[in-house]
């Protein structure tokens, strides 16, 4: 059995998964599966949170009072990480797929790649959006999130890395086996 692809590259551009812990690369920006009132919570926004310090839940609150919809994003300073933004990309809770949950991720992922370029971010860190207490199916979303980030490189060309950083050896293996059916 071949060992499973870690990462893809078109031209200047990459994705790359890696095991491990968001709130610790050294990135332009760190992208946080946000809920859509950006009023903190567990998982990976608790993590963004708790590391960053209090100062990005001060600059959510007073540049997005109204939060962020489903299916986008926002972005803030990055606090006490060491990247310079976090993103606030708020995908979609699991309802079984007939509630434009794929669209809704997919868009989601592109409107954080779309702040990203914006904001001259060349090394953006990505968790696995949605699929922890939102409860998304980490095939599905592992493949709508590859597909989407790849075809976003693909047209604009940045930014340079898209590093997907999965907590848990489960999801690592299955974005590795999603990266494998996209190459």
């Amino acid at each position: 059995m071949s060992s499973l692809p870690t990462h893809w590259s078109s031209g200047s551009t990459r994705i790359e998964l890696v095991q491990g812990d968001i709130t610790d690369q050294q990135v332009d920006a760190i992208v946080n599966a946000a809920n859509s009132r950006l009023a903190g919570g567990g998982g990976v926004d608790g993590a963004i949170h708790r590391r960053g310090g209090p100062s990005i839940m001060a600059e959510t609150r007073q540049k997005y009072p109204n939060g962020c919809p489903t299916g986008s994003a926002v972005i803030s300073g990055a606090g006490d990480l060491a990247a310079r933004y976090v993103i606030h990309a708020v995908g979609p809770v699991w309802h079984g797929g007939d509630r434009q949950e794929a669209e809704l991720l997919a868009s989601a992922y592109r409107r954080s790649l779309e702040l990203a370029v914006q904001h001259g971010c060349q090394l953006v860190a990505f968790p696995s959006l949605s699929t922890g207490a939102y409860g998304y199916p980490v095939e599905a979303a592992a493949r709508i999130a590859l597909r989407t980030i790849r075809d976003f490189l693909t047209e604009h060309s940045k930014p340079a890395l898209v590093r997907f950083v999965l907590f848990d050896a489960k999801t690592f293996q299955t974005f590795a086996e999603a990266l494998r059916e996209l190459i």
